[in-house]
């Protein structure tokens, strides 16, 4: 017994050492710099240990702007793209007839590099000398005042980066959804119809139980993937995002690292450990709520 349990560690020694390398120590040293007070990169060295990082983080104001932005993004892109993406799986499970070419059609905007998406985005909605952009000339078309979704109002700039959003990552989802639909038993409908039960509780007694494992893991992979949001914010707004006002917590801790009022780990470092307490508390509590609702 004892024999096989060195065999054991030894299989496992790579994926340790790497995960060690790669995951462990890279966490312990931003847990450290998050403590060091005044760090200075260049020389390596702080002039005290506290909790001042983390208030300066948490009272700052483009700080405060990036939680808002990428909370907002968050409840309005998980529920709406999987909802969506549960809408349009339902329909290609329905049909026969070019089902699969349906499927590489939604699957594309997946396989396009999000920047040039975005790119695309912009030239839809932006504003310019020339051109209102596309949707500006819908909304003329029925009636309504052409709006600076990129340059503009709060509201108009939020709507764009949720509607990118969820056409970035609504494919995804549609495969998942659509080989979860195609996994059922086709004995448990057949069963259904036999005892005239209506279509609607069909869905909702046979369908989503059966489909709930992947409806789950697509929320807890949607909120995660949600509060890592930035390239999709470059790619609409620039570089400068809070000048625009569309900075996420992600584009702050970079900010901090790399960007215009870079040179500051420390900060960076508190405000990733902050963000990473918020996915893990929001982790949690979907799991506690996945043992009453997903059924495995």
């Amino acid at each position: 017994m004892e024999n096989k349990n060195w065999k054991a560690w030894l299989y496992l020694l790579p994926a340790i050492a790497f995960l060690g390398v790669f995951m462990v120590y890279p966490l312990a040293d931003v847990l450290v710099y998050s403590f060091e007070e005044g760090y200075n990169s260049a020389s390596q060295t702080f002039f005290g240990t506290g909790l001042y990082n983390y208030s300066y983080v948490l009272h700052d104001p483009y700080f405060l702007q990036a939680v808002k932005n990428t909370f907002i993004l968050v409840i309005i892109t998980v529920p709406v793209s999987t909802g969506i993406a549960l809408l349009i799986s339902l329909g290609l499970n329905s049909i026969r007839q070019l089902r699969e070419l349906y499927q590489t059609v939604f699957f594309l905007p997946y396989v396009t590099n999000t920047l040039a998406v975005g790119l695309v985005f912009m030239i839809l909605f932006k504003k310019t000398p020339y051109s209102d952009g596309m949707v500006n000339l819908l909304i003329n078309w029925f009636g309504g005042e052409s709006v600076d979704f990129i340059d503009g109002p709060y509201w108009a700039k939020m709507f764009v980066m949720c509607f990118y959003t969820v056409w970035v990552v609504m494919p995804f989802k549609i495969l998942i959804l659509t080989s979860a639909l195609a996994s059922v038993r086709q004995d448990y409908y057949n069963a259904a119809k036999i005892d005239g039960t209506s279509k609607w509780r069909i869905f909702t007694r046979i369908t989503l139980p059966m489909i709930s494992p992947m409806i789950f893991y697509l929320i807890i992979t949607g909120f995660i993937g949600a509060f890592k949001a930035y390239s999709d914010e470059v790619a609409l707004f620039g570089t400068d995002l809070n000048a625009a006002g569309m900075n996420t917590i992600v584009g702050y801790v970079y900010d901090m690292l790399y960007g215009d009022s870079g040179g500051y780990p420390s900060y960076a470092s508190a405000a990733a450990l902050i963000l990473f307490a918020i996915v893990f508390t929001i982790t949690v509590i979907n799991l506690l709520i996945s043992r009453k609702n997903v059924h495995y």
